[in-house]
């Protein structure tokens, strides 16, 4: 049986009866897709995913890629090639490109909406498949000869890794040393050494095409001074016939945790050979156009996370409907009393529904998200600059951080109770949770750790933006909590949504305060540090308590509609109890982390280290 146990029934609630999807199908740019379509391409996907995609999960894990360090070469699984093969065969890849790189140019709700599909079934196999979505932004970037090249790499299905750490500088990406010596023939030789860099070595592709940030020589130090290259693994006629090797190897694989599957490799740039790369679109503005990489990478991070929590908790729910264990509490003091099922012992609820309500919440976080992502493709495509554009750019810089540092941190947590929920059998290889949890703890770590993501969230997308999309967006979920809705019937879940939004508010205005104090007082900023990752996970509650309630909301209205017996009902009554829920036991905490922020002092800056 395979591990995978998808949710495509919540994907599609999502896509079209809370986001209206439909509405944006069937006229330009989606003139080639509609709702029966998208459903029927997700039913397809699904398929794959549960089947021969799924197959190769445990294998690729228990017998990982081999490093050959003589050749610089690894050789993967023969289990994850085959499912890697039914991937890119069936092209799906295919349905986010625009129609002039051979693609339907589709929303990019479906992009993410079918990333979970895949990323829950088999992560490894979304990794090694990136090679479009390099190739997509050196075509958007790329002097006209990279642009030929990033076609050619869609066509010829070849990998593609981004290129930022280097051993001494980790998250430091400005401290960076790898350095880029300008030839006369106008290309460039790369020569340094990068760490960490996923699916920089494998042989599911003919060629490997690296996306590297490098300091040209005479360039200042930090971020400013750096720009990204195009170095292939193989040099590459202007027909796409593959020359000879670059001087680009990989000197070591890492031996990992989790995600086994997937290689992890130091790349060394310029060690035998020159390495020989061309400066993206002819101008030197490296860290820029690296983030476009960046950002689709952290969008990717979150949805695996959370693509691994549903189905970590689906395995969990399905154990604690079979496992018999122990009488009913209601009748725990009767030694002849019946057996029952874990699913009937309050505490084993308990568990199962705050795993439902993250992976429901969160998963409604990544498609929410796309949805702006939406926005701001169907405004690109009609040529459009307007203020609604530009408000749509903001508010997906805002719940990127979210996405992906909220969805790492609260997936591996609510992870830790699938396994708890399995007992010690949880503990064991003979189900997928304990894979899970060593598979997802990497994504609060790469693309940015949680404590960057916090800082990016308050610094850059909060101050640096005034406050505009974190006000509009806590606009919006005031006006759910305020408005009137399922006949009173949430009125104590919509209060409890205005009260979490308020301390929220509060937190963000402190910290503020604490920032300008600084001006006078430098280590003021301390307590905006001991506070950045709290406000990050404190606004990732209340947008996912908002998400769960305003489906409660949809769920009510549809439970007056339907009959008793309907195949739906249980659906949305589990919709109804997730938000109630959440909103009971998970926002009233946001009180709390009010007080802890706004009562923060020195104290922990001030003590020796030999204390700790």
């Amino acid at each position: 049986m395979s591990h995978y146990k998808s949710n495509l029934r919540d994907i599609q609630f999502n896509l079209f009866e809370v986001l209206r999807r439909q509405d944006l199908l069937g006229q330009p740019p989606y003139d080639e897709l509609d709702e029966e379509t998208v459903r029927g391409i997700l039913g397809e996907l699904e398929r794959q995913a549960t089947g021969p995609l799924a197959e190769s999960f445990a294998d690729a894990d228990r017998n990982p890629p081999v490093f050959d360090p003589a050749t610089h070469s690894v050789r993967i699984p023969e289990s994850l090639r085959t499912s890697y093969r039914a991937f890119m065969d069936a092209e799906w890849y295919r349905l986010s490109l625009p129609a002039e790189l051979g693609g339907t140019g589709a929303p990019r709700s479906l992009n993410w909406a079918m990333a979970e599909l895949i990323l829950g079934s088999n992560p490894a196999i979304w990794m090694y498949a990136s090679g479009h979505t390099m190739a997509r932004v050196l075509w958007d970037l790329g002097t006209p000869e990279q642009k030929r090249f990033a076609a050619q790499a869609i066509e010829r299905e070849w990998g593609a890794t981004m290129v930022l750490t280097e051993p001494d500088a980790g998250s430091d990406v400005g401290a960076g040393r790898t350095r880029a010596i300008e030839q006369q023939d106008g290309t460039w030789h790369i020569e340094g050494v990068k760490r960490f860099i996923t699916s920089a070595e494998h042989d599911l592709a003919d060629n490997i095409f690296h996306l590297v940030l490098a300091r040209p020589e005479g360039h200042g130090p930090g971020t400013k001074g750096l720009s990204m290259f195009l170095v292939p693994k193989y040099l590459v006629d202007e027909d796409g016939t593959i020359g000879e090797r670059n001087g680009v190897v990989i000197t070591n694989v890492e031996h990992k945790m989790g995600l086994k599957a997937s290689t992890t490799c130091e790349v060394t740039f310029g060690a035998d050979r020159p390495a020989v790369g061309t400066l993206v679109g002819g101008v030197h503005d490296g860290i820029k156009q690296m983030f476009m990489v960046i950002e689709d990478a952290r969008m990717m991070v979150g949805t695996k996370a959370i693509a691994t929590l549903s189905t970590g908790y689906l395995n969990a729910l399905d154990f604690a409907r079979n496992r018999v264990q122990g009488a009913d509490l209601t009748q725990m003091t009767d030694k002849t009393a019946p057996r029952v099922t874990i699913i009937h012992h309050p505490d084993v609820r308990r568990m199962l529904m705050l795993q439902k309500a993250y992976a429901e919440g969160m998963r409604a976080l990544v498609l929410y998200t796309a949805s702006i992502q939406d926005a701001i493709q169907l405004a690109a495509a009609q040529g459009e600059r307007v203020q609604a554009d530009e408000d749509a750019a903001r508010l997906n810089d805002l719940l990127l951080p979210v996405v992906k540092g909220v969805g790492s941190e609260r997936s591996y947590e609510m992870l830790t109770l699938a396994l708890q929920t399995l007992g010690g059998s949880g503990f064991l290889q003979d189900y997928p949770v304990e894979q899970y949890i060593r598979d997802a703890k990497i994504d609060s770590l790469y693309e940015g750790t949680t404590g960057i993501q916090s800082l990016d969230l308050f610094f850059r997308k909060i101050v640096r933006d005034n406050g505009q999309a974190f006000g509009a967006l806590l606009g919006q979920i005031k006006d759910f909590a305020a408005a009137e809705g399922g006949n009173g019937r949430l009125k104590a879940e919509r209060a409890a949504l205005a009260e979490a939004a308020g301390h929220v508010e509060a937190m963000a205005g402190a910290m503020a305060g604490f920032l300008m104090g600084s001006a006078d007082q430098p280590e003021q900023v301390y307590k905006v540090g001991l506070n950045t990752t709290r406000l990050l996970m404190a606004l990732g509650d209340l947008v996912i308590g908002w998400l769960l309630l305003t489906h409660a909301d949809i769920a009510l209205r549809k439970l007056d509609e339907i009959s008793a017996g309907h195949p739906d009902r249980d659906f949305y009554a589990g919709k109804l109890s997730a938000g109630r829920f959440f909103a009971a036991t998970v926002l009233p905490r946001l009180a709390v982390e009010r007080t802890i922020t706004e009562e923060t002092t020195l104290d922990l800056m001030e003590l020796p280290e030999g204390a700790f």
